[in-house]
């Protein structure tokens, strides 16, 4: 394949950003028929939540693959590569199919009078359902985009579906208050599809218990059905509807991992009982060998370098509790860079008291906040910050600051850390 197709490819895709967030599933719908309604021949299991929803996906598409189940998996953002958002049994797409895959998608839309408005999203989970429907996958794991209910992922018909938590991210879209997030998160479920969640808020259980009760939908919930004690050294013990394990790992750091691996659990625990069966030995060792970049993951060993897409409140309490608990260290510098349509100033809130020292940048993105604007939210903690123009060269000054003894931590965006990742792993641009 000559690598202008795929270039020119990807200029078309991200054309299609130009129209923004279009909420509705009008045109995706649109966009599905004219390709066959693949999504209609593949069984799907859909995956909602604020946080942690990329991390179980990554889990149970590990577990699944264990028991020789071939497995699509479709996440978003990606951290460095378009082909990370679309993988068959942990292979990406290659470059030549997404070239192809785009030509074909857009001749049969434009023969059916499909016109735009239609999104970058609305674009590519055509492509990844259809690509899923192709490569004839057992299952397909599909991680909601934002919110849920006006999702382009929720044109599926799922197995099961999964809200791993809710709290507050994209409020001028969900709306300001958890409840009406929870309402539009609980949008996945659908009618006698089993819901599992890892939420514990009460308010947010009662709205979903409701909406099971009307749909019929059997209900399952980590702390009643699912259960879990942490242990040393990141391990827990289990107890599901038929199962216990002792001791178990996942192969990702911080104890947050251990909730998203509960509810990946509980979950296929529920797929089991839909017919699709998963032994012991899948569940154990798909934990052991998951991966999934750019979630507390170690990129340098000395200076010890972490990258985490922390990029909501929920997130960064998550990795300051983590920094705090699991890590020793002398110093601690933090490389910060944050959207601004983010509630950056709650995350600064949270990150910045415990760190050293803050390096504030900017990563290459139109909705990037600038540093200044990030310095002006830190208050009495702006002393202990600079601002250092690009990922690139923040990363620099963060290695130069730091001995064998402290701890860097890049974090804010997932497009930070993408182009940190980039930094760290050029192999990975390829």
């Amino acid at each position: 394949m000559d690598h202008k197709d795929y270039q020119h490819s990807l200029d078309y895709l991200y054309s299609l950003e130009k129209f923004g967030m279009i909420f509705g599933l009008e045109k995706v719908k649109a966009i599905l028929e004219a390709i066959g309604n693949p999504h209609h021949e593949i069984q799907t299991i859909h995956i909602g939540g604020t946080n942690g929803k990329g991390s179980t996906a990554a889990m149970m598409a590990s577990v699944l693959q264990q028991e020789g189940y071939h497995v699509g998996l479709y996440t978003s953002p990606h951290l460095i590569r378009f082909t990370e958002r679309i993988k068959v049994d942990g292979k990406e797409i290659d470059q030549e199919e997404v070239a192809e895959l785009t030509e074909w998608i857009r001749q049969r839309i434009e023969a059916s009078g499909v016109t735009p408005p239609f999104t970058f999203f609305d674009f590519t989970t055509a492509m990844a359902i259809l690509y899923f429907k192709q490569k004839r996958v057992d299952l397909a794991i599909l991680e909601v985009g934002l919110g849920g209910r006006l999702d382009s992922t929720n044109v599926v018909d799922p197995l099961l579906s999964i809200i791993t938590n809710v709290s507050k991210d994209h409020e001028e879209v969900l709306g300001r208050t958890l409840q009406k997030i929870a309402y539009e998160k609980a949008g996945i479920i659908k009618q006698g599809r089993p819901l599992v969640t890892a939420t514990s808020q009460p308010s947010i259980l009662r709205i979903f218990s409701r909406i099971c009760k009307e749909k019929g939908s059997p209900f399952y919930r980590v702390g009643k059905e699912f259960s879990y004690i942490p242990c040393e050294g990141g391990h827990f013990h289990y107890q599901g509807l038929h199962r216990k394990f002792w001791d178990l790992t996942v192969n990702l750091h911080g104890s947050h991992q251990i909730l998203n691996a509960v509810t990946a659990l509980g979950a296929l625990e529920v797929l089991d009982e839909l017919g699709y069966l998963v032994s012991n030995e899948a569940m154990i060792t798909g934990l052991t060998k998951v991966e999934w970049p750019g979630r507390l993951e170690m990129v340098c060993s000395s200076p010890r370098v972490f990258l985490d897409g922390a990029h909501n409140p929920a997130g960064a309490h998550v990795l300051k509790e983590s920094l705090q608990k699991e890590f020793k260290y002398n110093r601690l510098i933090l490389i910060i860079g944050i959207m601004k349509d983010k509630n950056y100033k709650s995350i600064l809130q949270t990150l910045a008291p415990i760190a050293d020292h803050l390096i504030l940048t900017q990563p290459n993105n139109p909705r990037a906040a600038s540093p200044v604007l990030l310095q002006k939210s830190l208050e009495r903690n702006g002393e202990k910050a600079e601002i250092v123009e690009g990922v690139q060269r923040a990363i620099d000054r963060g290695l130069s600051m730091a001995s064998s003894e402290d701890l860097l931590c890049i974090t804010g965006s997932l497009y930070t850390v993408g182009e940190a990742r980039a930094y760290f792993l050029p192999k990975e641009r390829l």
